[in-house]
């Protein structure tokens, strides 16, 4: 069915005359007589009947209006849905407990009308990347390990987080009453980080982070999620984890958990908002300009970066 039509269908009704419709429409007369003939042969029925005072409606016209007129609103719904700034933006955060997160909930406090959808892809770099690419989201948070010239040509990336590092222990762990741990100091310690699957860009991060400071890091055990593994630190003398800095957890007061920063220096771990640059979505450039204005430098202290993190 032409929509054309049934639009000019529903204008000539509101308007009571083929020439007011057409005037309303900045079409010709002959136009309108032309779309309205075409949709009553499309239907099988007459929808007027003219007369020498105008147009009315016959009975199939009349029982065909409301129907039209829910032809024209999904039509408009349906260029809402995917239009650029009238549809939500699409954000990949991975996890909805780390940074990311917690930057586009701010993001979404200082821009309240910006429509967002959050969603988690649970994929690496290369899987988001690909959605980005696909136009499956608008864009994602990632750490990228390779320079630019490697990437899809289509792929823009921009270095919005630099994520401190906390190591979280139980109250009788040694290092429970520390202000501040060094890796060095780590090194003595079991890091239990149980799931961490082999070949994504962390496990490339932890895996360079543990070589730089002679770390232990412990990937055996099932996966029972975050609660479990914070109970069993938290029931632990020698068990601990390594969480950044605006990683969300939450667990009963009972567990007495500690967040001690890790310094001197500080193992930083980049992520990068991931789009593509021919994405005309405006809030796209809204949230980058925000998480520019916002990016959490390295402190004075000595940091520690990845070998990839130089790349350009």
């Amino acid at each position: 069915m032409n929509l054309d039509a049934v639009r000019t269908f529903v204008a000539a009704v509101d308007a009571g005359q083929f020439q007011d419709a057409a005037t309303a429409l900045s079409i010709t007369q002959q136009a309108v007589s032309k779309r309205i003939a075409a949709l009553e042969k499309d239907l099988g029925v007459r929808l007027f009947t003219r007369t020498a005072r105008g147009t009315h409606l016959t009975v199939d016209g009349q029982t065909f209006l409301p129907h039209a007129r829910e032809l024209l609103r999904a039509e408009a719904r349906a260029d809402a849905s995917v239009r650029p700034g009238r549809r939500a933006l699409r954000v990949d955060v991975h996890s909805r407990r780390i940074a990311p997160a917690v930057l586009l909930q701010d993001f979404h406090r200082a821009h309240p009308r910006i429509e967002l959808d959050v969603v988690t892809l649970d994929a690496d770099v290369h899987a988001a990347m690909a959605a980005v690419e696909a136009g499956t989201v608008d864009a994602t948070f990632h750490a990228v390990t390779v320079a630019a010239r490697h990437l899809p040509s289509a792929i823009r990336t921009t270095r919005v987080i630099d994520e401190h590092h906390e190591l979280l222990v139980g109250p009788r762990h040694a290092l429970a009453n520390a202000r501040t741990v060094t890796p060095a100091q780590l090194a003595d310690h079991r890091i239990w980080m149980p799931g961490m699957a082999p070949g994504t860009e962390w496990a490339d991060y932890y895996n360079e982070l543990a070589a730089a400071f002679g770390l232990t890091i412990d990937l055996v055990g099932p996966v029972f999620g975050n609660e479990a593994l914070l109970a069993e630190i938290a029931d632990s003398t020698e068990l601990a984890t390594l969480a950044g800095e605006r990683t969300r957890y939450l667990w009963p007061d009972s567990y007495d958990l500690r967040r001690v920063p890790v310094r001197d220096p500080a193992p930083i771990y980049p992520m990068s908002l991931i789009w593509r640059d021919d994405n005309p979505h405006p809030a796209l450039a809204a949230l980058r300009d925000h998480l520019g204005s916002r990016r959490v430098r390295a402190p004075g202290t000595e940091v520690w970066l990845p070998a990839w993190a130089h790349l350009s």
